[in-house]
């Protein structure tokens, strides 16, 4: 069982920056591919970034990519993601999501466990 707990989200002005964490229980953190998804109210969850177990790969939504960074620290059993540039689209509950396959499936939704998800709001 791995529990997942995200952080940081909030209220930024357009072109600022917030970085998310997604704490994780569970000895085997290590062992799964980690992603962020969003989800606004009425819409679907949505693919934001993912990163494979060794965090080597990573993927990004092109809307995201290079604004966005994520990135894993096995050690602290947590992932990031960094937003820079920040638009008043990106406001969303942020979910961090956790896989014991490939990130090429989590990528298309797959998921083992999700976290209760952080609100970033961005102001125009």
């Amino acid at each position: 069982q791995v529990q997942l707990v995200e952080s940081g989200g909030g209220l930024v002005q357009a072109g600022g920056s917030l970085r998310l964490s997604c704490a994780a229980s569970g000895r085997t953190f290590s062992s799964y591919a980690m992603g962020w998804f969003r989800q606004v109210q009425g819409k679907e969850r949505e693919f934001v970034a993912g990163v494979s177990w060794n965090g080597i790969s990573t993927y990004y939504t092109d809307s995201m990519k290079g604004r966005f960074t994520i990135s894993r620290d096995n050690a602290k059993n947590t992932v990031y993601l960094l937003m820079n540039s920040l638009k008043p689209e990106d406001t969303a509950v942020y979910y961090c999501a956790a896989f014991s396959g490939s990130i090429l499936d989590l990528r298309r939704g797959r998921h083992d466990y999700w976290g209760q998800g952080t609100q970033v709001t961005v102001s125009s």
